[in-house]
């Protein structure tokens, strides 16, 4: 057996994040995708893809301005472009699970918006049946639990985030478990989608709109006061105003924190710059997310990693984390009574 050297020895041992048993609570459908995929896809179809998603992915990326949010936008619709064939949408679920399963993922929520699909695909109900159909088959292939969030979009009138969120109640208990509000949150209003969530609401489906990310606590404000959230996709600028933060504490609202995605943007400027330290200590309910692995260039575990170098997290935080992210699941509870169990034993294992 190698004797261990003296820098070994004064080196932290850390157990491997990749076995770290995790729920995804904030993942986008098309940003799910993986980068190979979507180059043989465009190159099957002949379509030109921009240099930001080739030679140079992953894209230099920022939000701070409506320009920068634009460009965010056009790469990402792009992306959806490539999805052509039912096949296609069955290849990205199944990749986005096997992605998950390999970074330690035992349950994935993953967000869409039909209306995207729909032109395409048959209309907003068919895309659905097709994406829930492919979650179903590539669950019972991989283990991995899966459940939809059906997401309308704040850029489109408010009258059809009810029309979605009328289509997810249909669907509740049958695979949707949740009904949330994306794009760029400086758009719209979002009291106007209140009615939207108050469908969602009346058929027990969890509210998980955006909010907190590219607007700051005020904004956090008026997604508590008008959509009830039960978890909050970001929130991270919550940490700004402790009187906020504790409300959301006691309400028991989640945040869905996704740091590399933060620092992309231009929300934070650096790693240690996201406020992970300032919510748990706090009390915050926090569960890290990839969101748009395909545009920020990491998944899950990658998530996990970065926190755990910014902020010097120890193995217990990081396994609390864990719990957190399936406590904030829809997952089932033998699911989570499974999973929360493997994380003990991650931690009581060597490191």
């Amino acid at each position: 057996m190698r004797a261990r050297s003296a820098r070994d020895a004064g080196a932290p041992r850390r157990r491997s994040l990749a076995t770290l048993p995790k729920a995804h609570l904030h993942l986008h459908f098309t940003g799910s995708m993986r980068h190979t995929t979507l180059l043989e896809l465009a190159e099957r179809d002949g379509i030109h893809l921009p240099d930001s998603l080739v030679g140079e992915w992953p894209p230099e990326l920022s939000a701070a301005d409506e320009k920068g949010w634009f460009r965010f936008q056009r790469l990402y619709d792009v992306a959806r472009s490539v999805l052509r064939t039912e096949e296609d949408v069955r290849r990205l679920v199944r990749e986005a699970a096997e992605d998950d399963a390999r970074d330690g993922g035992r349950w994935l929520e993953i967000q869409v918006d039909p209306s995207g699909y729909a032109a395409r695909f048959g209309g907003i109900t068919a895309f659905t049946d097709l994406v829930l159909d492919a979650v179903a088959s590539t669950s019972r292939d991989t283990g991995l639990g899966i459940a939809l969030v059906v997401a309308a979009n704040r850029t489109r009138h408010p009258l059809d985030a009810r029309t979605l969120a009328r289509l997810a109640g249909q669907y509740a208990g049958r695979g949707v478990v949740g009904f949330g509000l994306s794009n760029d949150e400086r758009r719209g209003s979002t009291p106007d989608f209140g009615p939207a969530f108050a469908i969602a609401e009346r058929a027990g489906l969890l509210l998980v709109p955006h909010g907190g990310e590219l607007r700051g606590p005020g904004h956090v404000r008026v997604c508590l006061d008008t959509l009830r959230p039960g978890r909050l996709g970001h929130g991270v600028r919550s940490a700004e105003d402790p009187g906020l933060l504790e409300e959301i504490v006691e309400r028991g609202i989640a945040l869905e924190v996704c740091p590399v995605s933060n620092v992309a943007l231009g929300v934070y400027s650096d790693l240690t710059s996201v406020p992970l330290p300032e919510l748990l200590a706090a009390g915050a309910t926090v569960a890290l997310g990839a969101d748009d692995p395909l545009l920020f260039g990491s998944r899950l575990a990658g998530q996990y990693a970065t926190m755990r170098a910014a902020h010097e997290l120890t193995d217990e935080q990081l396994a609390e984390l864990a719990r957190m992210s399936f406590r904030a699941s829809r997952a089932p509870s033998d699911l989570v009574a499974k999973a929360l169990a493997d994380v003990d034993a991650w931690l009581a294992a060597p490191a």
